[in-house]
């Protein structure tokens, strides 16, 4: 079943009519040479950005039509950077809460670190203190707060070494089988799609050029992707 569609979407000199969908609870890498408008793509899902012309649809309704907190709410965003502020790991966690003057209670905290398999005593632990291994499972457990049902990921192993890459992947495939996620997961990585992927979208110069399972992308006859794949091995 698809969970989210695009319809021709074009911004700015990113994007370019885009169209194509995700299958719910499956994982979906974005993947593509530098600049090719993957992240674009991603942040048009929750409403970070929006088209310039078509639409996005999220189970079958314009996002332009839905409340953009309860978007995100449903999409749930983590990036690059894990960026973070000065404070506790709790601190962190509770700031999407903050921002609408609610508040995280220390069960919830700690049944949100023991998903990302992090003890309770890491809440009140300063995030300076973590390693960049800890900050990303404090990132992934952030967007859990709001109890999403799509998960999207911008480069979230990109600064990490091999081994804890390998442990961030295990986790996310652990979640998303564990809560029925839709995971789209923006990466640089052709041996991570590899790994994590049911679904790949293969983008370039803001163009999607292919869609679908896997095992697709090695059996395309488009130019550039062959060429792009020759490189990559």
């Amino acid at each position: 079943m698809e969970i989210i569609q695009f319809e021709n979407v074009s911004h700015q000199e990113i994007l370019r009519n885009i169209s194509g969908f995700f299958r719910e609870n499956k994982i979906t890498t974005f993947i593509g040479p530098s600049g090719a408008g993957k992240t674009t793509c991603l942040k048009h899902i929750n409403g970070l950005l929006s088209p310039d012309s078509g639409s996005v649809f999220y189970r079958g309704e314009d996002i332009k039509n839905i409340d953009i907190t309860g978007l995100r709410k449903r999409a749930g965003m983590a990036f690059q950077s894990a960026p973070m502020f000065a404070g506790t790991v709790y601190d962190n966690l509770n700031l999407p809460l903050q921002i609408f003057n609610d508040k995280l209670s220390q069960e919830r905290a700690a049944n949100l670190l023991s998903m990302v398999e992090l003890s309770e005593d890491f809440l009140y632990r300063k995030i300076n203190t973590l390693s960049g291994g800890e900050k990303s499972r404090i990132s992934l457990a952030r967007t859990f707060v709001s109890r999403p049902e799509v998960l999207l990921l911008d480069e979230i192993t990109s600064s990490l070494d091999y081994t804890l890459v390998r442990e961030i992947e295990r986790l996310v495939m652990k979640l998303q089988q564990e809560h029925g996620l839709t995971v789209i997961w923006v990466t640089h990585d052709l041996a991570q799609a590899e790994r994590v992927s049911d679904d790949i979208w293969f983008l370039n110069s803001g163009e999607l050029l292919l869609q679908g399972p896997i095992e697709s992308l090695y059996n395309s006859n488009n130019t550039f992707i062959q060429q792009f794949l020759k490189g990559e091995r």
